[in-house]
């Protein structure tokens, strides 16, 4: 294929006839060569002998006008003063004369090769120069590609390419043309030019499909593919494959392997030089329809940055076994023209997607703050909308504790978790799937620990690409979920100041090595939407326990808290009693508390207070435990069951156990008071209710401690605390700052413990210490026995005599009737032991003594065996009684219903 060399120089030409005239009305426009520039002897070739090319010489006045490098309007003075070379370039002036002439000078950085003048037909404005001006950047651009053709090797009157481009069966080859004629180019110009010409898309893809296609025909191979160099310079991409459009880009890590080192030293590289694991890497982009059998992979430079912005792969050469440094130039050559195109147009996508991230950010922040109400709902949001913008797997977020230094998960993998209480019960949650699944527990890991801990620690985003290579990163969840992590970002959740609020966690890039540094500005960006969110969240949420403990504090200042002078001053100096004078057996176990006159039992508290001799002990003032007591009592409300009787008969069975079982050599101390004190306590302010309708009913205690779990008995003790807060009401008042702190610990974990639900979870361990025999010095072993301990007292009026127990179970199933008809007045079915419509109570109470109360008071045999047997002789009678009547019920010997069944003829009593 030959070529004729002043294709553009025509082209310039054309410029001046057609263009210029299109912009300014002129008598006449000159296209003059300067003598020195090699675009002179293309013209006088292409003029032929018969005509001879306009030329100056690049000196004097014309060299003046050619230096400026920019439009030139000259007026009649100056026309006046160079009469002679002006004549020269703009030719004979116009009749009428000239008042102006326009000179454009045209050439490269360094050289000026043409000059275009004229005489303007009208007057010359600021539009008309900015135009002119435009159009002399154009013409530049023209001859400086002009000017690298020559450099290409095109030569003169024979017009024939180089031979090694020929040879290499390239554009450039040559063909037969008829004697004397000139060289031809091809589509009336080379195809590198018509390439950039077509290079206007705004897509990188498309522009990608152009530039493989001109390479695949230059070089003459199957395919070929770019893998684009990430703007972290950390993996690379492929959007185009050949002819196609990738559905997905393909990422591959660059990362200390072949294609870093390629990107670093900029140097080509054949089949032969890819070491197995990267060469698979590219058959990943391939496909299998396409099998390699030559390859070659040539980095392409940016001029404007000098680094690698891409890496050229060219497959398969079709015309010889493999390619040729000849190849390497001909890809050099086609990015010389186009990788600017390319990067320019790649970073506008990149702006493009940038605006649309911010906008996207923008709509993110309106949907999390509308969800300021609930934390946990907040969360989910902000995890969701994280997830979503970085196309990230899996999520989590951390929650600084900053009282016991822990990251705590609120929100795991988009769920909500659980807290890890033990007297928590785990609940089931229902996908948008239909899925049931249990509800992840709660999280807490030392601030300072793993990835997260890092992040909270240095409040630095950290971004893994390779998970497992990473020091920090912590294998043994993968192996317990089987879930793998590949790479993980993590950013810090802090507020203007750098205060920490939490940590957020985002594991495996989806369609991608990792997460880019894209990804970490935009984790940045939404950092500061989360922590507003969070810490408003958190707040408004203090807002609503602060009324809804105000507004329990009202009720119960205006319902309880109030006991006369008086009443303080006759018990503390009431006449002491023998322990005998209240009940028979008052120290045994056989004793039944409730057989007490309700008036005596205050002065019943005081003296066990006094026998077990911890009034001395611990230096109580006479007046502090008398008001205690009475407020304590103040403190029960009226319910069937959970009232005073049911707080004395518990108290009473934790006197007994701490004097018959002579815990005092086997708790401390504190426990050994603490005890006594949390058992008197454990239902203050009992509402008759459960924690399962606090929470349904949407309480004020549940929006306290809803979270928290065991929502009754979390009330119970903070009411326990106000108690004690009181002035001249608290019994622990000579106990040391620490020793009192440790009491609140103590009262805390003996009252949760009556939370049934707290029981069952901690059964297994309870009956594993009590089988082998309790470590009294083991804090585990005394916290677990004191948890069977306070279960056995809250049971206790299940050992009691048959009368005691049917005389408790009618109380306990009027309470649990009148809430069962609570809840259907809030359209929910009751369970049935609290449905009066269906409950059959002889098997009920049957079920609740042999799986529920007899395995506690076994476990006590186990421990105590000589005290504690007439426990468990009397529980089996009870249950044999309740038999008794479920069958009388079941043969039709009595009627149905709750008077009957509470009947003492239907059972003697015991002796």
């Amino acid at each position: 294929r030959q070529i004729r060399r002043s294709s553009l120089s025509r082209r310039i030409r054309v410029c001046r006839h057609d263009t210029i005239r299109e912009l300014l009305k002129c008598h006449s426009v000159r296209l003059q060569f300067n003598e020195a520039s090699p675009l002179s002897s293309w013209r006088q070739q292409q003029a032929g002998e018969q005509q001879k090319a306009l030329t100056f010489q690049c000196s004097g006045y014309a060299r003046t006008l050619a230096g400026t490098g920019a439009v030139t309007l000259l007026d009649a003075a100056a026309f006046r003063d160079f009469a002679d070379e002006a004549t020269r370039l703009f030719g004979a002036p116009p009749p009428g004369g000239c008042t102006q002439g326009l000179v454009i000078p045209v050439g490269d950085r360094s050289t000026s090769h043409c000059l275009l003048t004229a005489y303007p037909a009208e007057e010359v404005t600021e539009r008309h120069r900015a135009s002119m001006e435009s159009l002399r950047r154009q013409l530049d651009a023209t001859c400086s590609r002009l000017i690298r053709l020559a450099s290409m090797g095109f030569s003169g009157s024979g017009g024939r390419a180089p031979a090694t481009a020929a040879a290499d069966g390239g554009a450039l080859a040559s063909t037969p043309t008829a004697a004397g004629s000139a060289p031809l180019l091809q589509s009336d110009c080379h195809p590198i030019l018509a390439l950039c010409g077509e290079l206007y898309d705004q897509d990188s893809e498309h522009l990608q499909l152009k530039v493989i296609k001109y390479l695949k025909n230059r070089i003459n191979c199957e395919t070929g593919f770019l893998l684009l160099v990430s703007q972290d310079r950390a993996h690379v991409f492929c959007q185009v494959v050949g002819d196609s459009i990738l559905p997905d880009q393909i990422h591959i890590g660059a990362h200390m392997n072949f294609f870093e080192t390629m990107i670093e030293s900029s140097k080509s590289h054949y089949l032969d030089d890819l070491p197995q694991e990267q060469l698979a890497d590219i058959q990943s982009v391939l496909g299998d329809s396409v099998s390699i059998r030559s390859l070659l992979c040539v980095p392409v430079t940016s001029r404007g940055a000098s680094q690698v912005v891409a890496i050229a792969c060219m497959v398969n050469k079709l015309s010889s076994a493999d390619f040729s440094p000849v190849d390497v130039d001909v890809i050099h050559e086609c990015f010389r023209y186009t990788s600017t195109v390319l990067t320019s147009t790649i970073a506008f996508q990149t702006e493009r997607m940038l605006k649309n991230q911010t906008q996207a950010l923008l709509q993110v922040a309106q949907n999390i703050f509308r969800k300021l109400d609930d934390l946990t709902v907040l969360l989910r949001e902000i995890m969701a909308e994280a997830r979503n913008l970085t196309q990230a797997e899996r999520c989590s977020v951390f929650l600084l504790d900053r009282e016991t230094n822990e990251l705590v998960a609120k929100v795991f993998d988009g769920l909500p978790t659980t807290s890890n209480e033990k007297e928590v019960v785990q609940r089931k949650i229902l996908l948008s799937d239909g899925t049931e699944i249990e509800q992840p527990v709660e999280i807490r890991i030392p601030a300072t620990h793993g990835v997260a801990g890092y992040v909270a620690t240095k409040g630095e985003l950290l971004n893994i690409k390779d998970a497992y290579s990473h020091p920090l990163f912590y294998s043994k969840v993968d192996e317990d979920t089987g879930f793998r992590t590949r790479n993980i970002l993590c950013f810090p959740i802090q507020d203007e100041h750098g205060t920490i609020v939490g940590v957020a966690q985002l594991c495996n890039k989806i369609k991608a090595a990792h997460f880019s540094t894209f990804d970490e500005d935009l984790a940045r960006a939404f950092s500061v939407y989360c922590c507003i969110a969070i810490i408003h969240s958190l707040m408004y949420k203090r807002v609503q326990a602060a009324q809804a403990r105000h507004q329990l504090a009202t009720e119960l200042m205006t319902y309880h808290m109030h006991v006369p002078e008086r009443a303080v001053y006759d018990l503390a100096n009431a006449a002491v009693r023998r322990l005998d004078e209240f009940c028979p057996h008052f120290d045994q176990f056989v004793s039944v508390p409730r057989d007490i006159v309700e008036a005596d039992s205050c002065s019943a508290v005081v003296q066990m207070f006094d026998d077990l001799k911890l009034t001395k002990t611990w230096r109580i003032r006479r007046t502090t435990l008398a008001r205690f007591v009475l407020l304590a009592r103040k403190g029960y409300r009226d319910p069937p069951y959970h009232n005073w009787s049911h707080a004395f008969s518990v108290a009473h069975f934790t006197y007994l156990c701490l004097k018959n079982l002579r815990l005092d050599k086997c708790l401390t101390p504190l426990e050994y008071f603490s005890f006594l004190v949390a058992s008197l306590c454990h239902d203050i302010d009992h509402r008759g209710t459960n924690n399962s309708f606090e929470n349904s009913s949407g309480s004020a205690l549940s929006g306290l401690y809803s979270s928290e779990g065991s929502v009754l008995e979390r009330h119970h003790f903070s009411q326990t605390v106000c108690i004690l807060n009181r002035e001249g009401c608290n019994v622990f008042e000579n106990l040391s700052e620490k020793e009192y702190s440790a009491v609140l610990d103590i009262i805390r974990d003996i009252i949760l413990a009556t939370d049934l639900a707290h029981h069952l979870k901690i059964k297994s361990e309870i009956d594993a210490v009590a089988e082998s025999g309790p470590d009294w010095s083991k804090q585990q072993h005394r916290y677990l026995m004191l948890c069977l301990l306070m279960t056995a007292s809250d049971l206790s009026d299940q050992t009691k005599v048959w009368k005691n127990t049917r005389q408790v179970a009618k109380l306990i199933y009027q309470e649990f009737f009148s809430l069962g008809d609570k809840e259907k007045s809030l359209g929910k079915q009751p369970a049935e032991g609290m449905d009066r419509d269906k409950a059959d109570i002889p098997q009920l109470q049957v079920n609740f003594l042999n799986i529920i109360a007899a395995p506690v008071y076994k476990a006590m045999v186990k421990v105590w065996p000589a005290q504690c047997s007439v426990l468990t002789s009397q529980i089996d009678r009870n249950v044999s009684n309740w038999r008794i009547i479920g069958q009388k019920l079941s043969s039709g010997e009595v009627q149905r219903c709750d008077a009957t069944i509470f009947e003492s003829r239907l059972v003697p009593d015991d002796e």
